[in-house]
């Protein structure tokens, strides 16, 4: 008896909550947007369908196609007049949060809460750029990854602490390649690359004990040097020390001058062109990272490059407490002044997802191909009049990129202007 109640009731709730049905397809559907997934060489008006759990977070891309059928799903998202890509991928965040006041960008006041600053901008997927070494990056895994609805992973600090202040992050002591490459193959699934980060002095040590850990664990390394008397080569960093798919990260900040001395830069600002060992190097494989950050990127160099059409690999934000309301303010905000310099929208979008992805050799990621993770971003490229500024100057730009959505694992977790029907899915009474 009990046993026909439940099935009437079931069938009864099939009935009056159609989204539900068996009939549903798909998921989601998201309806007559251009879409760009550079992996696959789609550029064109498309659908896009998602299945898996209405609402849930297992969903797969299922289709892109031209008119696919809306009764199929049960949301509809109208994107009519506006871009749809794969959710966006920054490899340079600081999120390791925490009470520490002492431990900066490590458990401490300069990091952000992931969730908080990612969806809004069509971000699913972030790297942690070595806030945590070997000795707290469980600390950070613990708090902040496991705990986060935004996919993080994490460039482990070739020192042990982590980013911890210059204390720690000039001791050489600190920086131990095994227990780091231990550490990073411990947790292979979150940890994809080592960072080497803020070191003062003209000294290579730090960069070698960092490949070392890289060779080790089979995984990139990311540097950002900090300053030196007479300057650490970026030539020799280049050609002689990095790996193919090595990362250099704040690639257009530098002291921009010929002085010799803090940290050299790739243009050239006597003749205003990009040295000729960087288009080297790009070209043998070296990945050039933005990392914006609260003072990493000088116009006087990302204009020029970009005018000799030397773009970067990835775009990325450095963003922490200090960059968040600055300058660099979000994905989106750098990817609309990349565009403002003269770099076309697709080769931005490409340095936003799919390159990335293939970065940090998560190639699951950054795309939109059938079976694929369904991670979407939902972009307005608004035309008008904006401005744009970093430490030297201002430009202005008639582009500016705004996210109307973000899907991550096939559920809606940011909708700037309710562009879906149903907006909310029913959900059933718990008992």
């Amino acid at each position: 008896m009990r046993s026909g109640i439940l099935t009437l009731f079931l069938a009864l709730c099939i009935f009056c909550n159609p989204a539900w049905s068996q009939e549903k397809k798909y998921s989601i559907i998201i309806k007559g947007g251009h879409v760009i997934d550079p992996k696959n060489n789609i550029d064109g008006i498309m659908d896009v369908a998602v299945e898996g759990t209405p609402g849930g977070t297992d969903g797969k891309i299922a289709l892109v196609a031209k008119n696919i059928d809306s009764k199929l799903a049960a949301q509809v998202v109208d994107a009519k007049g506006l871009y749809v890509t794969p959710g966006l991928i920054d490899i340079h965040v600081h999120y390791f949060w925490g009470t520490d006041l002492k431990g900066t960008y490590r458990n401490g006041p300069n990091g952000l809460q992931a969730d908080g600053f990612t969806f809004r901008s069509g971000v699913t997927t972030v790297v942690d750029a070595g806030s945590s070494g070997w000795k707290t990056f469980e600390t950070f895994k613990k708090q902040t990854i496991d705990l986060s609805q935004t996919r993080v992973l994490a460039m482990l600090n070739i020192v042990g602490e982590g980013m911890a202040g210059g204390k720690f992050e000039n001791s050489l002591e600190e920086m131990d390649a095994a227990k780091t490459a231990e550490m990073a193959k411990k947790y292979p699934n979150d940890i994809v690359g080592v960072k080497l980060a803020h070191f003062n002095g003209h000294d290579w040590t730090p960069t070698d004990r960092a490949l070392e850990a890289g060779k080790l664990a089979d995984i990139p390394i990311m540097v950002d040097f900090g300053g030196a008397n007479p300057v650490l080569s970026l030539e020799e960093l280049y050609l002689k020390k990095f790996r193919k798919g090595d990362i250099y990260t704040h690639c257009f900040g530098g002291n921009s001058n010929n002085s010799g001395k803090g940290r050299e830069s790739i243009v050239d600002v006597s003749v205003n062109k990009v040295k000729p060992y960087v288009i080297e190097a790009q070209k043998k494989g070296v990945i050039f990272d933005v990392g914006f950050g609260g003072s990493s990127f000088l116009l006087a160099q990302g204009q020029p490059a970009i005018k000799q059409g030397f773009y970067p690999n990835s775009i990325s934000t450095d963003q922490h407490t200090g960059s968040m309301n600055n300058a660099m303010k979000d994905m989106n905000n750098i990817m609309s002044l990349f565009i403002a310099m003269g770099m076309d929208f697709k080769s931005v979008i490409t340095a936003s997802t799919w390159n990335p992805a293939k970065e940090i050799k998560h190639e699951e990621l950054g795309n939109l191909s059938v079976g694929s993770v369904a991670d979407i971003a939902v972009l307005n490229l608004r035309s008008g009049k904006f401005g744009y500024f970093a430490r030297d100057g201002k430009i202005q730009g008639n582009k500016r990129i705004e996210t109307e959505m973000t899907i991550k694992g096939g559920k809606i977790v940011y909708n700037l202007n309710a562009l879906v029907e149903p907006l909310n899915l029913p959900t059933p009474e718990r008992k």
